[in-house]
C-alpha cells in the first residue's frame, strides 16, 4: 500500500513550507500528520551527505557521496519509517506493534513503541547480529528468536498479530513506513541545492527505501519542488551473491521475484528472500533506467573496511555492498566516468560488533 493525498502536493506545500526544525518532521507539510498532531520522533533524519573525493578517484567517477543514514536513532535509516509509522498507529490507537526483523527494523520498532508508550512484539531470526538484539531488548519489547530466515519471522508475526490484536507493521503490509523513508529523497535533493545524483546506490532488502524516494522524486516534480528539467537519478539495486532476488528478476526481465533459497550473507539487512515490494522496485529500477547487481562476500567486507580507511565513516556491511556494487558498474562501463553517484550507507558498522 502506499499513500494517496487528499489534495495535490503543490496545493499542500511549497518549499518555502519545510520547517526550521532539525528533523525529517520538517517536511511534515508533505508528511501524513494531521494539523496539530505531534509525531513520535527521536529527532531522525537530517543525516550527513558526505562527498567523498578520494572514493571518487579510486572508483572512477566525477563525484562519489554516501549519505550516511548509520547516524539515525537506533543506528540506521529504518527510524524514519518507523517514526512515521508509529506516529499513525499511536493516533488509530493501536493496542500493540509487531513485526519480523532482519534487525535494524526491530531496534528501530522497539525505540519508538517505548516513546510511543506502545506494547511492542519482535521475531527475529536466531542469526540476527547480538548488538541488534540487545538493543531491542534495551528498549523493553518483547523478543522472539526464531529459526530460519526473516521470511519465517514473518509468518510467526502475522500469526502473533492475528491472535493478539497487535497491528503487524511488516514492509508493505502499512503504508506508512514508506513515508518515512521518502524523506531521505527530499533530504538528498535539498543538500544538493534542489538538484538530484545521476545515480543512486542502494542496498536493498525490503526494498523500502528505494520505492520511497522514487516516489517522492515524481511527487517533488509534481509539486513544483523540483523542476521540470532535473533527470532523475538512475536507481541501482545493491544485494549480496548469497541473497539476490531482485538482481535475478532484473536479470531475467521478469515481472516479478522468486523467493531466493536458502539466502546467506553476513549483511543481514539484505538477506530478505522475497520482498513484498518487489514490483515496486523493479517499476523504479525499469523506470530510471537503473539496474541491479550482486556482490560477493569477500567484496562486501572490503568495500565496507574501504569506507572507514578512507572517510571516517563506520558503514555497515549493506553499505560496503552499495560501494562494490558501484565499484562493479563503473568497471563494466554501466556507471560513466562522469556519474555523479550517491551510494547508500543504511546503518552503522558499530552494529554487528559484538
Amino acid at each position: 500500500m502506499l499513500v494517496r493525498y487528499d489534495s495535490a502536493w503543490p496545493a499542500r506545500s511549497e518549499r518555502g513550507a519545510i520547517g526550521s526544525r532539525w528533523d525529517m518532521w520538517r517536511y511534515a507539510s508533505v508528511l501524513p500528520l494531521r494539523d496539530g498532531e505531534a509525531p513520535v520522533t527521536l529527532g531522525e533524519g537530517c543525516t550527513p551527505m558526505l562527498s567523498c573525493p578520494d572514493l571518487a578517484r579510486e572508483v572512477g567517477v566525477r563525484t562519489l557521496w554516501i549519505k550516511d543514514e548509520g547516524l539515525n536513532p537506533t543506528a540506521s535509516f529504518k527510524a524514519r519509517g518507523m517514526s512515521a509509522a508509529v506516529t499513525r498507529a499511536r493516533a488509530n490507537g493501536v493496542p500493540g506493534l509487531v513485526a519480523p526483523t532482519a534487525g535494524n527494523a526491530g531496534a528501530a520498532l522497539s525505540a519508538y513503541g517505548a516513546a510511543a508508550h506502545l506494547k511492542v512484539r519482535i521475531f527475529a531470526p536466531e542469526t540476527t547480529p547480538r548488538a541488534i538484539l540487545e538493543t531491542i531488548r534495551a528498549f523493553g519489547a518483547e523478543l522472539s528468536l526464531v529459526a530460519g530466515h526473516i521470511g519465517d519471522a514473518g509468518r510467526q508475526a502475522k500469526a502473533f498479530a492475528a491472535e493478539s490484536g497487535y497491528f503487524d507493521v511488516s514492509t508493505l503490509r502499512e503504508p506508512y513506513r514508506i513515508e518515512g523513508k521518502k524523506t531521505m529523497g527530499i533530504e538528498l535533493a535539498e543538500q544538493l541545492g534542489w538538484t538530484l545524483p545521476t545515480h543512486i546506490v542502494y542496498p536493498t532488502g525490503g526494498g523500502t527505501g528505494l520505492i520511497g524516494m522514487w516516489k517522492v522524486f515524481a511527487e517533488m516534480r509534481a509539486g513544483g519542488w523540483l523542476s521540470s528539467d532535473v533527470v532523475f537519478p538512475r536507481m541501482i539495486v545493491a544485494q549480496a551473491d548469497g541473497c539476490a532476488p531482485m538482481v535475478r528478476a532484473v536479470a531475467a526481465g521478469a515481472d516479478r521475484a522468486t523467493a531466493w533459497e536458502n539466502p546467506t550473507t553476513y549483511a543481514a539487512g539484505l538477506r530478505v528472500p522475497a520482498p513484498l515490494g518487489d514490483r515496486l522496485i523493479l517499476q523504479a529500477v525499469r523506470e530510471s533506467g537503473g539496474t541491479a547487481q550482486a556482490a560477493t562476500e569477500d567484496a562486501i567486507r572490503q568495500a565496507t573496511r574501504r569506507i572507514g580507511t578512507t572517510t571516517g565513516i563506520d558503514a555497515a556491511p549493506e553499505g560496503g555492498c552499495a560501494l562494490a556494487v558501484t565499484t562493479a558498474l563503473v568497471g563494466t562501463g554501466e556507471i560513466p566516468p562522469d556519474a555523479e553517484v550517491l551510494v547508500f550507507n543504511t546503518g552503522s558498522g558499530a552494529s554487528y560488533r559484538s
